[in-house]
């Protein structure tokens, strides 16, 4: 099994033509460990029709957190098996709007179509955390299920906050669904420790965890 270390494993920023692969790694991470993540909620479609509309959103003009250009891929023997995004800052997050919105537009939904997608995930935004100009941000953590349990996420994670540490950061975060202890466990085996959650009821209702945890990690 491939494991950090291995010479087959290279980890490089994601490039255009990664958009299947970041796809997948969005739905996958958004997801979690439930059966349906924010994206299968907020664009109410089946999953060919979500992966369809994440390959763009990687692709659209607004580099919001999804596009390719926040994100690192490990390879492993030339094929991409793990991805993360990783940025400063809390500007990548206020561009999702113009970004899904592009999307919508060129795919050609309904102009109304965005706002019932924020509408259908508004639950998230009751267990958000403020953001912070001073924390490195790590969204969207996914590995190929046949590669998992094989430390690519840690070293991806490793890869992750040492940019950001080479960007001036001292401090890097990463939020996950409360009930996924294996991702828990890895975040605490990189070193992060929590710093607070958040639940609510409309977070349960919709996808049947109770909220958000966060955990930081010092630079």
């Amino acid at each position: 099994m491939t494991r950090a270390g291995d010479p087959r494993l290279s980890i490089r920023p994601a490039e255009a033509r990664d958009a299947d692969f970041l796809a997948w790694a969005i739905l996958a991470a958004t997801r979690s460990h439930l059966g349906r993540g924010w994206f299968d909620i907020a664009l109410d479609r089946p999953e060919s029709a979500c992966l369809t509309f994440l390959r763009r959103l990687t692709l659209a003009s607004p580099r919001s957190w999804w596009h390719h250009s926040r994100f690192y891929v490990a390879d492993v023997g030339g094929a991409a098996a793990a991805a993360l995004c990783a940025f400063k800052g809390s500007a990548p997050y206020s561009l999702s709007a113009p970004a899904i919105a592009e999307v919508s537009e060129n795919l050609g939904w309904e102009p109304f179509e965005p706002e019932r997608i924020w509408q259908r995930g508004a639950y998230l935004f009751t267990c958000t955390f403020e953001g912070s100009e001073e924390h490195w941000s790590i969204e969207c953590i996914a590995t190929l299920p046949e590669r998992r349990g094989s430390g690519l996420a840690t070293a991806l994670i490793e890869h992750a906050t040492e940019a950001g540490r080479l960007e001036g950061y001292h401090v890097a975060q990463i939020t996950v669904v409360i009930g996924n202890e294996p991702a828990e466990r890895a975040y605490r085996r990189a070193g992060f420790s929590i710093a607070g959650e958040a639940r609510s009821p409309q977070f349960e209702a919709a996808t049947g965890a109770p909220g958000l945890r966060r955990y930081l990690r010092s630079l």
